[in-house]
């Protein structure tokens, strides 16, 4: 069975999160500079089968576009111009970051580990990919 792959697009880092074969369970892969997104994709997309890729979408508390939303709508369009065949799928990526920096203090990163926002970038997507099989299995 392919992969669902998440991805939390930010202006400089870009949290990358990927399932299992049996799409079960989400599970952080890495964080990249944003800006080798689609050759860090090229890349995994040949080595691993993926059917679907969710990407944040974020919003306001009032489900409004938030400030970075055009970037990244930039980025969704030349995702889907590299990838046409490739099921993109938005979701609400609202207190992925939040969720993300509590689940490092809940498992015991120390200050120091939890200032890395590339972990946090990454965590965020595990968060949003693990968010949608959940609702998918029900």
């Amino acid at each position: 069975m392919p992969r669902i792959l998440a991805i939390d697009y930010g202006q400089k880092r870009t949290g990358i999160a990927v399932t299992d074969e049996f799409q079960i369970i989400a599970s952080g892969l890495t964080t990249i500079p944003s800006a080798t997104a689609i050759d860090f994709l090229k890349d995994y997309f040949s080595k691993e089968k993926v059917e679907t890729v969710l990407i944040g979408e974020p919003k306001q508390m009032n489900g409004q576009p938030s400030e970075s939303a055009s970037i990244i709508k930039g980025f969704v369009t030349h995702f889907t111009n590299h990838f046409p065949e490739m099921k993109v799928i938005r979701v609400d990526e609202r207190f992925t970051s939040k969720m993300a920096f509590q689940s490092m203090i809940d498992s015991g990163l120390k200050k120091k580990q939890r200032q890395n926002k590339a972990l946090i970038d990454e965590i965020s997507a595990t968060i949003m990919l693990q968010d949608y099989l959940s609702r998918k299995m029900f």
